[in-house]
């Protein structure tokens, strides 16, 4: 081969690497999530979608270039779509070893504590894990707090949304009931059931990510881990934070 004939060659490479990295460029990053207080929200008079990991990842997505759009959906759909599609990333996903290679990370966007709710009223105080084994714990569809039960060989009774297990408590339909500390206290906060549903303890904390789709470019997961740990170091996580408190 000639020094011209290897000067086009590689003049074909190049041109070719830059038109892949424009399409790419032009994507748009289908971010999926669920109404999951304070981490993600979505205002019923507007539909705009807003939280702790919300923000955080607009911020990415803004420092990224990226071009994107943010949907709610109910949790056993948003975690297929990102299962499924390309292009697509379903967050705040707690990182379990049973999702470990369903998806690529980015993260941690946020820390989440589990805790174990009941009602006010009752005189049962199981104060660990082991004291639950003879209860009927609810939870809701494909959680991850729910499928850390049911993993572990606890009979759990599962709602489509978190949002209809105080109700469900209230009524004897189970025991007790397992849910995210802060969504937990929000959703009874919402429904004014915050004097008859109390915490009782806390059992397990796990991080929240990004969770994309397994075709997502390795080296676009990389670029947006890094930006994140750029945002914990120069304060905008933090300040995110604290608006929610």
């Amino acid at each position: 081969m000639t020094i011209l004939q290897r000067l086009l060659a590689i003049s074909v490479t190049l041109l070719t690497a830059g038109m892949v990295h424009a399409a790419e460029s032009g994507k748009v990053q289908t971010l999926v999530t669920e109404d999951y207080p304070p981490f993600n929200m979505m205002n019923p008079k507007n539909g705009e979608v807003t939280g702790i990991s919300t923000e955080k990842v607009q911020e990415l997505m803004h420092r990224a270039g990226e071009k994107y759009k943010i949907s709610v959906f109910p949790w056993s759909r948003a975690i297929q779509m990102a299962q499924n599609n390309p292009d697509t990333c379903v967050f705040s996903t707690s990182r379990t070893p049973g999702r470990e290679l369903l998806y690529k990370w980015v993260g941690p966007l946020v820390r989440n504590n589990w805790v174990i709710f009941a009602r006010a009223d009752d005189t049962r105080h199981p104060q660990s894990l082991e004291d639950l084994r003879t209860y009927v714990i609810g939870g809701y569809r494909n959680d991850a707090v729910s499928e850390f039960f049911s993993l572990k060989g606890y009979v759990t009774d599962l709602a489509n949304t978190d949002s209809d297990n105080p109700r469900k408590l209230l009524a004897g339909r189970f025991d007790f009931w397992a849910s995210g500390e802060l969504l937990g206290m929000d959703i009874l906060k919402q429904q004014g059931l915050n004097k008859m549903i109390v915490p009782l303890f806390s059992f397990n904390q796990v991080d929240l990510y990004l969770a994309c789709n397994l075709t997502m470019a390795q080296e676009k997961i990389d670029k947006w881990n890094l930006i994140l740990k750029a945002m914990e170091k120069d304060g905008t996580n933090a300040a995110i934070e604290r608006k929610y408190r």
